[in-house]
């Protein structure tokens, strides 16, 4: 009896703290979720107050909207981003930054007059090649109806938005980067990209215009233009994808930051990596050489401050 006591006692105090613990969960789960949601109306209203201020500064008109949000938002966001690290290339300062370099040595610092003619070239791009293509995308929204819609879409809807654009994103950039390293057109067009085995950020967009058109471009303006989006979720979207693009090419690989390091290895070997995200690589077999080196092992977000290239280094070369 003894012993039947003490499990029955046990029982009972398994139950006591099992069905503490679930109502302790449960109140925090709505705690949470009641914060959660009014953060998010919060969120939603000044975010819809702010586009119908901006709406009615333009006085409603839709070409200077479209101009402003597909050109102007995301052209800042790339040259901020970029302008703190072309600080860091030029000068070798902030050590907070070029402590991170991935290829050591490299770019140490960045040789001016290769930077300036890749600036010209960026500036050419974003001015003769994707400004014009704005025109036929901004009739192409304007046809749809609903990217000048006085209300915002829901962030729920932004976020299935966001799932497509990175798809097709994935899709086009991956099958247009393999076209353009086809040997012919790699030694007319690819080939200038590809001048910086060391990528910097600003180099994101400095290619041949013909590549800029199909590998750069148009694989981010398709998504929108395929869903009909709101001029607010075309600005953010360009701007989250220039701005993960110039990370991609940085060079650093930055605490907190989405890893650089697989196509950082794209420049380094050319035949490797062609992808965003990598899916398609790995499909493709296009990314078994990378998967045998340290550079795979360091291809994840850094979360802490320790450079990976000193916490996984690499293997010492055997001796000839």
């Amino acid at each position: 009896r003894s012993q039947e006591e003490k499990l029955w006692d046990a029982v009972k105090l398994s139950a006591y703290v099992l069905s503490t613990s679930v109502l302790v969960i449960t109140a925090l789960v709505n705690s949470l979720s009641w914060y959660v949601q009014t953060i998010w109306e919060a969120l939603d209203h000044f975010c819809q107050t702010a586009w119908l201020t901006l709406y009615y500064q333009f006085e409603g008109d839709e070409w200077t909207i479209f101009l402003f949000g597909a050109a102007v938002v995301p052209g800042l966001a790339f040259w901020c981003f970029n302008g703190i690290l072309l600080v860091a290339d030029v000068t070798g300062k902030p050590t907070f930054i070029t402590r991170y370099r991935i290829q050591q040595g490299k770019n140490d610092p960045v040789d001016t007059k290769k930077l300036r003619q890749a600036i010209y070239t960026v500036l050419f791009n974003q001015f003769f090649v994707s400004l014009p293509m704005l025109v036929p995308m901004f009739y192409v929204m304007e046809w749809w109806g609903n990217t000048f819609h006085k209300e915002l879409p829901t962030f729920r809807w932004f976020l299935v938005e966001l799932s497509v654009f990175t798809l097709l994103e994935e899709i086009l950039f991956y099958y247009t980067h393999r076209l353009v390293h086809h040997p012919l057109l790699y030694k007319n067009v690819h080939k200038k990209h590809h001048e910086w085995t060391a990528p910097i950020g600003v180099v994101s967009i400095y290619a041949h215009p013909l590549e800029h058109i199909l590998s750069n471009t148009l694989p981010v303006m398709t998504g929108p233009m395929v869903m009909g989006s709101h001029i607010v979720s075309i600005a953010t979207w360009f701007s989250l994808a220039l701005i993960t693009t110039s990370i991609s090419h940085c060079g650093y690989h930055l605490p907190f930051l989405p890893s650089p390091e697989f196509h950082d290895f794209h420049h380094l070997k050319f035949n490797q990596c062609y992808g965003v995200l990598g899916v398609l690589d790995y499909l493709h077999g296009t990314d078994r050489v990378f998967r045998q080196t340290k550079a795979y092992e360091r291809h994840r977000v850094l979360l802490s401050f320790t450079p990976l290239s000193e916490s996984i280094p690499e293997s010492p070369k055997k001796a000839e």
